[in-house]
């Protein structure tokens, strides 16, 4: 029988700005957090915010293990000091925590990660600094997220040029070679939208693409 989504626990190492916002976000969605942090005085303000929160040194392998951090599925690591940082990925790495997504702040501390086993490696102020780039070319696009090297995800307002043509007419895999995987529509998302369904003012659009072809398609909304 497949396990409950909602089961999934998940343990945030080092709750500063980055990952006090990550904890309380997946702590809305619905699941366990457990999160650390050395500072006393950020461990009492979330006390009753997240599942768990506990005050110790998040890079040191026996405080891991006496938090038997190796039994849950998804390990943050939010820790900023760089030796620490890495320090911490390694161990969960060694102790087998099945996924672990640390925090970067440079492509050289980026690639140490990758050495030392890293499963995903988050550059927030990269991808924040991309995001609101984005943002200024055009006042329609609403979020701009690059899912890896070459794929993009942008959600934009639906541009007057198709406004009231459904996602046939508008053509947008054959003139842009990208696909729209969702559209917003007063408040509802609808997920793999039908061929048939009509582009409407106010609406937004998400469409996935190469980098070049999303960038064409920011050319005209």
């Amino acid at each position: 029988m497949a396990k409950n989504n909602k089961q999934k626990q998940f343990a945030v190492l080092g709750l500063g700005r980055f990952g006090t916002s990550v904890a309380l976000t997946l702590h809305e969605l619905g699941y366990q957090v457990l999160g650390v942090d050395s500072d006393e005085e950020i461990v009492q303000d979330l006390s009753h915010e997240l599942t768990h929160v506990v005050s110790a040194d998040a890079s040191d392998e026996n405080t891991l293990r006496s938090l038997g951090i190796n039994n849950y599925e998804v390990v943050i690591v939010g820790i900023g000091p760089l030796e620490d940082n890495l320090l911490t990925t390694l161990n969960l790495k060694e102790m087998g925590v099945p996924f672990v997504a640390v925090k970067a702040t440079s492509a050289v501390h980026g690639k140490m990660l990758e050495k030392i086993g890293a499963d995903k490696i988050i550059y927030p102020e990269r991808d924040m600094g991309k995001r609101v780039a984005h943002n200024l070319i055009s006042s329609s696009i609403v979020d701009y997220i690059e899912m890896s090297n070459n794929i993009s995800l942008m959600s934009t307002n639906i541009p007057h040029s198709l406004v009231g043509k459904n996602l046939i007419e508008s053509d947008l895999r054959k003139r842009y070679n990208v696909n729209v995987v969702a559209i917003k529509h007063e408040g509802v998302t609808y997920i793999n939208p039908k061929p048939t369904q009509v582009l409407e003012e106010g609406d937004e659009m998400i469409v996935i693409g190469e980098h070049q072809n999303i960038k064409a398609l920011e050319e005209i909304v």
